[in-house]
């Protein structure tokens, strides 16, 4: 029977001490001057309990005061100083982190979470926590440079594009921008604020830039060099676009002119066009010309054997008249030059004209001698 109490006892002061739930938080937290900070409080919510009150207080002097209560009614800041500055999270069930924004170093001090639920049985079960609150002036840390679109650090010509400058540390924090220029010259400063905006990027734009953050507190800090390129959408376009000046192989005729002019050669047993590669090509005005010529000769040489068949034809009938008249002693040539046809035409006439007056010289004398 006294084992049986025994074990009832140990029991319910198991349910006690670990049966409640149980906050969850550090010893301490470390804010930066002028920024944010987060003091984690939290708990893990068991069934039948329900959270009935968040409490959160600061030790000033002997007794703490309450800065922050969350009740049925809502959320309230008890005091002035940390009104617009002070919010505790609900969204997640059993965290009641508080959230400090712009921290000063008088808010360095110990805080206390304490958390009220009710019980199953209907009483209620208080927990609490304390955690000091350090606020610490932070020299700002190397800063990072990003960029606002998807093109990365490369984009065409006409965008719209941000280079990010972001580094941590204590606020404020002052940023600038700079262009490295060629011939080791000092890097020109181009914007004083975290944000580089083209707005639209120009090919002039590209180049290498950097960027300096300082804060109140230790030494500027520099970010790695990056490269920015524009490029100009027009000219890589017609880049694909364009048709290469040289070729390995032979190209094809491609118009009426080349198909006429498309003349081949052969060398060492390789069959090539002469006009193969663009650019080698005669000119216009050269083509017309060799054209003009080759009418010109074309006529000359059809000139030429329609004049020799008209003179066959005329060495023809002059040589049948000359069989007609006697006494003929030019030369037997049936083929002679159009000069020697006149000459020979000549010497005939005033051979038989020399015969006509002979034969009258010699009749006229027969009539004197009778009449003597």
């Amino acid at each position: 029977m006294g084992l049986l109490l025994g074990l009832l006892l140990l029991d319910h002061l198991t349910v006690v001490t670990y049966g409640h739930p149980i906050l969850k938080a550090p010893e301490s937290v470390t804010g930066p001057w002028k920024g944010d900070v987060t003091i984690p409080c939290t708990y893990g919510p068991l069934q039948g309990y329900t959270q009935v009150l968040v409490k959160w207080l600061v030790h000033r002097g002997l007794d703490p005061v309450t800065i922050f209560l969350h009740d049925s009614s809502g959320d309230h800041i008890q005091q002035s100083k940390y009104r617009g500055r002070l919010q505790v999270n609900h969204k997640i069930p059993g965290d009641v982190s508080l959230q400090l924004n712009t921290l000063e170093m008088d808010d360095r001090s110990h805080y206390t979470c304490e958390v009220t639920w009710q019980t199953p049985n209907g009483n209620q079960v208080v927990r609490d926590k304390i955690i000091e609150l350090r606020v610490q002036k932070f020299s700002v840390s190397k800063p990072t440079v990003t960029t606002g679109s998807g093109y990365g650090f490369t984009v065409p010509q006409g965008m719209s594009i941000t280079l990010q400058c972001q580094a941590w540390g204590s606020p404020p924090i002052n940023y600038a921008w700079y262009k490295e220029q060629t011939n080791n010259l000092e890097p020109i400063k181009v914007a004083v604020l975290s944000t580089l905006l083209f707005k639209p990027a120009m090919v002039a734009d590209s180049g290498s830039y950097f960027c300096t953050a300082k804060a109140r507190v230790g030494s500027e800090q520099r970010s790695n060099t990056v490269k920015f390129v524009v490029e100009d959408s027009s000219k890589s376009i017609k880049t694909k676009t364009e048709t290469p000046t040289t070729m390995k192989y032979p190209l094809e005729a491609t118009s009426t002119m080349n198909l006429i002019w498309n003349w081949t050669t052969e060398v060492d047993g390789y069959l090539g066009k002469t006009n193969a590669e663009p650019g080698k090509d005669l000119p216009i005005f050269s083509i017309v010309l060799i054209i003009s010529l080759c009418c010109i000769v074309v006529f000359i040489m059809a000139y030429v054997m329609l004049c020799r068949k008209t003179s066959q034809q005329g060495c023809c009938s002059s040589k049948e008249l000359s069989s007609q008249t006697p006494g003929n002693d030019y030369s037997e040539d049936p083929c002679l030059g159009q000069e020697n046809q006149t000459i020979a035409w000549i010497n005939s006439d005033y051979a038989h004209l020399l015969h006509t007056a002979s034969t009258d010289y010699e009749l006229l004398a027969t009539k004197d001698t009778g009449v003597c």
